[in-house]
């Protein structure tokens, strides 16, 4: 996983400027308030370039990001020293994995959003990010992520996906193409990106590549067995139940 966005980490913000962070970070505390009521401290895991972190930050949380890549991480800290320094003050980033950073701090929630836990291929890398969430929790805390659910992909199928999108100083064409590989569980996605600098008329070719694992409840209640206790599961960003239609998945279990 190392480094997996940095390839196209400057275009990442652009790509992603119609993800209603307010509204997914609003859903998200709306899961602690009805659990934990009065929690403060969120740890997340996978904090990309703080736009969930920010959010939550503004709603008066004091929130820790943490990622694996240097560049998202830049961005995320040029975003907070735009913001006025009470929200800035709540807000700090640094760099780790999922699988094995530990920040020696508790916190009330740790909470791993825009499928991160899908990014854990193997058994070993779901336990070891479960064991991170885990160790950072207070007892009673919560750890809120969301996920592929299988179902939902195996019956409606990944399918190529292409994105186009600009600002005032390039445009950005994406394609995404998807190979499905049943007997692993995963999704591979191909990422050709085309960005053109509207001044010079360059294009510049970049190319990544992403595997995914979509994730099934059974196993699920597997890796939280021991750990956590009551995990509830719905569609995610609605209180509906998961079925073969629910593509993303939301989870929220307690630390026992």
């Amino acid at each position: 996983m190392m480094g997996v966005f940095d390839a196209y980490a400057a275009y990442y913000d652009l790509l992603y400027r119609d993800k209603d962070y307010a509204a997914e970070a609003e859903y998200v505390i709306s899961h602690i308030r009805r659990n934990t009521p009065g929690a403060k401290r969120i740890l997340e895991l996978g904090c990309g370039t703080g736009g969930h972190a920010i959010h939550l930050a503004q709603m008066g949380h004091v929130v820790h990001g943490v990622d694996l890549s240097e560049e998202m991480l830049s961005r995320a800290l040029l975003r907070k020293d735009a913001l006025p320094p009470e929200v800035a003050d709540r807000l700090s980033f640094s760099i780790g994995d999922a699988r094995t950073v530990r920040t020696t701090e508790t916190y009330d929630a740790v909470i791993s959003l825009f499928h991160v836990m899908s990014y854990q291929v193997s058994n070993a890398d779901l336990a070891a990010a479960f064991e991170t969430a885990w160790s950072h929790l207070r007892s009673g805390g919560l750890f809120l992520f969301d996920f592929w659910y299988g179902p939902a992909v195996l019956t409606e199928k990944p399918e190529v996906r292409i994105k186009r999108l600009e600002n005032e100083h390039i445009e950005v064409t994406r394609i995404a193409e998807p190979l499905l590989n049943a007997e692993e569980s995963t999704v591979q996605i191909d990422y050709t990106l085309f960005v053109k600098d509207k001044e010079t008329g360059r294009i510049e070719q970049t190319a990544e590549s992403h595997n995914l694992r979509y994730l099934f409840l059974t196993e699920l209640q597997h890796y939280l067995a021991g750990r956590f206790v009551a995990p509830k599961s719905f569609e995610w960003m609605t209180e509906y139940p998961l079925s073969e239609s629910t593509w993303s998945a939301f989870i929220c279990a307690t630390r026992s």
